[in-house]
């Protein structure tokens, strides 16, 4: 890799370093009702929005325990998925739909409503051959606003549990959607979209545009091809809250490959510095919200231990080649004028770094958007990616989710380090107890389950195995990405799998689904449990949880977990497949 590629990795890690605090600060402003320099504009929405909804203003008799924040938080979500499955049906007779696509399957529908009610955004489908510009705005890009505001809500619900003591009440889900929406994801999104209209992003309502080709050409049946319809539509505006929600869906059906989509090498760094700074700005809320900076700066810490190897890995595998275009003697090596390296599946004005970074961190950040063919990379840089997404990722995770994922994982280290002492275990003066271990456990553990569970049963019966072109190791990389990537709501493929089937949207989206709500649920029961607490002050056998002992700590459990969850599948995928390509 050549300089410039470590310049771009260092630019975007820095900035993103950079914004964590001011853009934390704002957010916790937010989620504690303080007032903020966006009250003026949006204040008014705000009540409107409670006095439509019944919520009182009151903010002292809007509070909710967790079994009825977690009841509100599943009731909107389910209506989501309902209203967003009836669209997709009624599309053929509805308005916004130049190009007259038709309804969708039952089982497509289904698939799709989930995935982008869990802000998982696994697609199925070609989004210009399938989706009618209504669908794609009222149904899609909606979605992406709430169900991001819907993560980073119950994260906000966790952190006051941990901060409050003695307190029967988490908060307002109502409130903490509307207000992240309105003075968190809406204000950023305009901005982004702007500037991804200055880079050349598309933004029309106009039909699909027909252009004659500068070369005929023909079609599989032999017949002239003279002309190429290139679709069009609303994707900045889409674009923007697909990146800053961690959502990932794209407009079109190679996504952020797409040079409507990502048509530079500035917009695909804003797009890699969009995914990633919410997550990295919500350590830092984190910390501002139980009064102690350092837990949050000790949080994110712990996540770039994780990443920056993996990033390497990625990075170094793909630029190093492939070896069985040694022998045929092709020039991989990087130079003035090419990147070098494998860049099979990858665009040309991206190359190998931009590729490896967007890879890392769209995996790692649950966002699941794509700028390459991850099923071209090399094994073990493929391999990355789909570990990211086994973590849990919490490796930087999504808005919200990511965050709410890691302190499951701090739950445990803290209380595997009281058992080395021989105490109970504390976090930020709260002790952890039977009852928040088990709900730690379970957050983790679920989706692990999930993934295996339906990998299993996709490799061995008939209507898994027939949605599977590739044989071998990698056929079976194919599934455990998929299920990897549903379960923890991610939503990149490694491709090379028929998913739009009925037994793979099916289970897919089963495996979305309880993937998400159930950790969500587990969550709010930890948040509900450890708010009636009382704090109590460190001792002499109190394992300070800001430090580098803690981030180590920390470290050694997501890896640990992972390993222990995941090397025998990946070892029978990715592993095996490497050693295969040194023979």
């Amino acid at each position: 890799m050549n300089w410039q590629g470590y310049a771009q990795i260092v630019l975007v890690l820095g900035a993103l370093v950079a914004s964590a605090k001011p853009l934390g600060a704002f957010m916790a402003r937010v989620f504690e009702g303080e007032p903020t320099f966006l009250d003026a504009p949006f204040g008014w929405l705000e009540r409107l929005i409670y006095r439509l909804a019944g919520v009182s203003l009151d903010p002292a008799k809007r509070e909710m325990k967790w079994t009825t924040y977690a009841g509100a938080m599943l009731l909107f979500n389910g209506a989501g998925i309902a209203v967003l499955y009836v669209l997709q049906r009624l599309q053929g007779m509805l308005p916004l739909n130049p190009q007259g696509f038709g309804a969708l399957t039952p089982d497509l529908s289904w698939n799709t409503a989930v995935s982008f009610a869990t802000n998982t955004n696994w697609q199925s489908y070609g989004g210009e051959t399938t989706m009618s510009y209504l669908t794609q705005m009222s149904g899609l890009a909606v979605q992406n606003f709430v169900c991001a505001a819907s993560g980073i809500a119950v994260m906000a619900a966790l952190v006051r549990g941990i901060a409050r003591k003695q307190a029967t009440g988490i908060g307002n889900f109502w409130v903490d959607l509307t207000r992240c929406t309105l003075y968190v994801l809406l204000p950023l999104s305009v901005v982004f979209a702007l500037v991804f209209v200055s880079q050349g992003v598309v933004q029309t309502f106009g039909a699909y545009h027909p252009v004659t080709l500068l070369q005929a050409t023909k079609d599989a049946d032999g017949n002239a091809v003279t002309d190429q319809l290139l679709a069009l539509g609303p994707v900045a505006s889409q674009l923007a809250i697909k990146q800053l929600g961690t959502n990932g869906g794209g407009f079109f059906n190679v996504n952020s490959a797409h040079p409507f989509e990502n048509p530079t090498a500035l917009s695909n760094a804003l797009e890699i510095y969009a995914l990633l700074l919410i997550p990295f700005a919500l350590t830092y809320t984190f910390g501002r919200m139980v009064k102690d900076t350092r837990q949050g700066w000790a949080i994110l810490g712990a996540m770039a231990v994780v990443f920056l190897p993996m990033l390497w890995l990625c990075v170094s595998q793909e630029q190093a080649g492939n070896p069985a275009f040694t022998s045929l003697h092709v020039d991989q090596v990087a130079s003035a004028l090419q990147s070098g390296g494998n860049m099979e599946g990858k665009e040309l004005r991206f190359g190998i770094s931009a590729s490896g970074l967007f890879a890392a961190a769209t995996t790692g950040a649950s966002c699941g958007a794509v700028n390459s063919f991850h099923d071209s990379f090399m094994p073990l840089a493929g391999l990355v990616p789909l570990w990211l997404i086994q973590l849990g990722e919490v490796i930087f995770g999504g808005v919200g989710s990511g965050m709410y994922g890691v302190l499951m994982f701090a739950v445990v280290a803290v209380f595997v380090a009281g058992l080395m002492v021989g105490r109970t275990p504390e976090y930020i003066g709260k002790k952890i107890e039977a009852y928040e271990m088990k709900m730690a456990s379970l957050a983790i553990l679920f989706p692990a389950a999930t993934v295996l569970i339906f990998t299993a049963i996709a490799v061995v019966c008939d209507a898994g195995k027939k949605g599977v072109f590739n044989p071998g190791p990698h056929g079976f990389s194919e599934v455990l990405y998929a299920y990897s990537s549903a379960a923890n709501n991610n939503g990149s493929a490694f491709a090379g799998l028929s998913a739009n089937t009925p037994f793979y949207n099916t289970t897919l989206g089963l495996s979305m689904f309880f993937g998400r709500f159930w950790v969500k649920v587990v969550v709010l029961a930890l948040a509900g449990s450890i708010a009636g607490k009382k704090l109590v002050p460190p001792g002499a056998g109190t394992l300070p949880t800001h430090t580098p002992l803690f981030v180590a700590m920390l470290v050694g459990v997501i890896v640990v977990v992972g390993a222990l969850t995941f090397i025998p599948s990946l070892a029978l995928g990715p592993i095996v497949e490497q050693l295969l390509a040194k023979t």
